[in-house]
């Protein structure tokens, strides 16, 4: 299959290498300006891998993609429309996407392939690669499950068979709203864990997944998707990676933020806080969880007092 894989980041790169490790004929796209392309033009290789020879890289988006059969996108969320608009202006005929990121747009609460649809329009066909893992441990040999979803059966079974190997399980995904919102989710329940890091109160942990994933889950049913899907692989199923490692931007952003100190690296829950709330006042559900964690984003609410409000709350029925 010829891919080209948009983004040269940790997590681009990776896909990168993966698939062309995999057989595949791959192009990794990056900005001219970007860093980590500079990087790979001059050695081929970053901090986590060496890419191999095979892999064409090209700082010139409609040469990147002129002959593509599959666009695969890992880029910030809030950068996705700004990109597609892009590559619409570059008269490339690929139809089909997978988009390998998690996020929802801040100003709307769109959902990614929703945006994708929004500009290239409906006649596009639109994956989304979801799921835990770090790159860190990807290139350590750590294996780890993942799912790929759609709502082109031909393009999602395509994918599933010929990404899988040994490194990486991949499960057909059966709920776009709920896997696309569940994954971007987890990124904010990630920052809470990292706040709860930063205070002291670790052991929070435990009831901070299981509250965050009911709430999560409740606007998922109320978006039109499966609300078991918050207990699947793309949010659940991704808190290991994200509450607890070492290696989660979201949750090293967390701590970071409530100890006061710089975090420069991109978390994607940052900006997806406001996504979900927005989305929820909509729909007209609670997310007690998210609405305290956009207080001390934004708002200047102390972590502590966050915590208490939430322990304040009128007691209720757990399920």
């Amino acid at each position: 299959m010829k891919i080209t894989v948009v983004g040269c980041g940790r997590w681009g790169s990776f896909i990168a290498k993966y698939l062309a490790d995999a057989g595949h004929d791959i192009t990794l796209y990056g900005r001219v300006g970007s860093a980590n392309m500079q990087e790979f033009l001059r050695e081929r290789k970053n901090q986590w891998m060496t890419l191999p020879e095979s892999v064409r890289l090209s700082t010139e988006l409609a040469e990147a993609c002129a002959e593509s059969d599959l666009v695969l996108v890992s880029i910030g969320s809030q950068q996705l429309r700004g990109f597609f608009e892009e590559y619409r202006q570059t008269g490339c005929e690929a139809r089909q996407f997978c988009l390998c990121m998690k996020g929802l747009e801040i100003s709307t609460g769109k959902r990614l392939s929703v945006i994708a649809r929004e500009v290239l329009g409906e006649h596009i066909s639109v994956a989304v690669w979801l799921g835990p893992g770090h790159v860190q441990e990807f290139c350590a040999g750590i294996p780890n499950c993942m799912v790929i979803d759609s709502d082109d059966e031909e393009l999602k079974c395509r994918l599933v068979d010929a990404f899988s190997g040994t490194l990486i399980r991949f499960y057909y995904g059966r709920d776009m709203i709920g896997n696309e919102i569940g994954a971007a989710a987890k990124n904010v329940i990630g920052i809470a864990a990292g706040l709860l890091d930063g205070v002291g109160l670790s052991t929070l942990k435990g009831a901070l997944m299981s509250r965050g994933t009911r709430e999560v889950a409740r606007l998922i049913g109320a978006l039109g998707g499966n609300e078991q899907s918050a207990y699947g692989l793309c949010h659940l199923g991704d808190y290991e990676a994200t509450v607890f490692s070492p290696h989660s931007h979201n949750r090293r952003f967390g701590e970071a933020f409530a100890k006061g100190e710089r975090f420069d690296a991109l978390a994607e829950g940052y900006y997806t806080v406001k996504a979900l709330n927005l989305l929820a006042a909509e729909r007209g559900v609670e997310m007690p969880i998210c609405h305290i964690i956009e207080d001390v984003l934004y708002n200047e609410l102390p972590v502590e007092e966050g915590i208490s409000r939430l322990f304040s709350r009128s007691i209720k029925k757990e399920f």
